[in-house]
């Protein structure tokens, strides 16, 4: 098989390809660019799970970054096992057909107890004392180990959160460059997820994000480099583009004040009771699943949704199959917001009784998707909190504001303008439109012919 590397440049559209690009703006034009129509939901799992299966969430049952566990009664994000995502990878087939083909799987989601034979990803320390440490999972374990060693610590606190930057796409790709190094790997799947960050904060404004598109355009240039110089074939793609919006919608509020989700009250905060609640909502950027536990109120659901601005699509069971999104972790009702539109997980009326997970970044308590993690309320306050942090005290970094009108790009919908679409580049010009699911067969292509 012919050594192939994927490149997942997170939030990468013809909008931002320009000035502040100049290496993907010379590379492109000496290769050929595809759109990928979005998928429904475009967002980091699901997209990308389509791409190594090449099926659907309505058969991988990836359909989206997180759902509601029946079984459990919970809300459950940012899982981590492989084996969430139903069905052969590529690397599965590619393993039965060449013995000696090896996969590096670096930083793609779900990337825990996989079959690909090299593997990296996010997975800090919880301590007993309620700390979280930076640190990362490898397979093999030792690879881990490796890499902080001649790399530093995976800098998790600048891969999420207000302090996210470019350190943590620097080290994803020195270490798959070090991971190459080691173990030759025939394919290689690299995640790049700096663009993400001011995308979902600034919108595709580049007098406002034009040093970020210089940071990762730099660092594609050495990976670049580095792979070619070692004769393998560069795909470069993403998984959706970020399109500019300016209406949060909160659902679950409304829903709230409608009589359908249970609120639990503890030391005077307030939590969702997904197990308990008539009907309630699970946001994911553009996209929304709705729960519905009591059937009976299904009708009153579905009419309220119809007073709310900024849906555009509502699907029940029924439709979402020419979605290809039903599955039994999908919604009753799966909503897709307007092109200027995004969901929040907000369910509180008053913000002094909002829960305390609202306010850090907690990425799995979270019954929803939350992106004004990237802000904080005051660096003065989060300075304290660190000083409390080094002095050795217990602390809470309670930093995120609760205003989600600060977020200007979002990302999820179909039916996006060609500038905001996911893009894909190859050496070999592509002659047809191409769906998610079509990217399986282009790495495949790359690594058979």
């Amino acid at each position: 098989m012919h050594k192939t590397v994927v490149i997942d440049i997170v939030g990468l559209s013809k909008s931002v390809i320009g000035a502040n690009t100049p290496f993907l703006q010379k590379y492109i034009a000496e290769k050929h660019l595809t759109t990928v129509a979005p998928l429904l939901p475009a967002v980091t799992t699901a997209a990308q799970s389509a791409y190594l299966t090449g099926k659907y969430p309505s058969e991988n049952g990836i359909v989206g970054n997180g759902w509601y566990d029946h079984a459990e009664c919970e809300v459950k994000f940012w899982k981590q096992s492989n084996k969430l995502v139903q069905g052969d990878k590529i690397w599965d087939k590619a393993k039965q057909q060449d013995p000696n083909f090896t996969c590096a799987n670096m930083f793609w989601w779900y990337n825990m107890y996989s079959t690909v034979d090299y593997s990296v990803t996010p997975r800090p320390n919880y301590l007993a004392d309620g700390r979280k440490l930076p640190d990362c999972y490898s397979q093999p374990a030792e690879l881990r180990d490796d890499l902080q060693t001649k790399l530093g610590q995976f800098p998790l606190f600048q891969f999420w959160g207000p302090g996210a930057n470019i350190k943590s796409t620097r080290w994803i790709a020195d270490a798959a460059i070090e991971t190459e190094k080691l173990h030759n790997p025939t394919l290689s799947l690299i995640y790049l997820p700096h663009l993400d960050y001011c995308l979902q904060k600034f919108g595709p404004d580049e007098t406002k994000i034009g040093a970020e598109l210089q940071e990762i355009d730099q660092v594609v240039a050495d990976l670049v480099a580095f792979y070619e110089g070692r004769g393998a074939r560069v795909i470069l793609l993403s998984e959706y583009g970020i399109a500019p919006v300016n209406n949060p919608i909160h659902l679950n509020r409304l829903f709230r004040e409608n009589g359908l989700i249970q609120i639990r009250e503890e030391r005077g905060l307030e939590l969702l009771d997904a197990g308990a609640s008539k009907a309630f909502v699970v946001a994911d950027h553009q996209i929304a699943h709705v729960y519905i536990n009591d059937k009976s109120v299904t009708e009153k659901v579905k009419t309220l949704l119809k007073t709310v601005p900024g849906i555009e699509l509502t699907l029940d069971k029924n439709e979402q199959e020419a979605h290809h999104i039903n599955h039994e972790r999908s919604g009753d009702l799966v909503l897709m917001a307007d092109e200027n539109s995004w969901f929040t997980y907000y369910f509180w009326l008053d913000d002094a009784k909002a829960p305390d997970y609202a306010r850090v970044v907690d990425i799995h308590k979270k019954p929803g998707y939350d992106p004004v993690e990237m802000f904080m309320t005051s660096k003065l306050r989060a300075g304290y909190k660190l000083l409390r942090k080094k002095a050795g005290f217990r602390y809470v970094m309670d930093v995120i504001p609760l205003d989600a009108t600060l977020i200007k790009g979002s990302h999820g919908r179909i039916n996006t303008k060609e500038e905001f679409k996911p893009i894909l580049v190859t050496a070999n010009k592509i002659d047809k439109a191409l769906t998610p699911v079509d990217v399986y067969q282009v790495i495949w292509d790359s690594l058979t012919l």
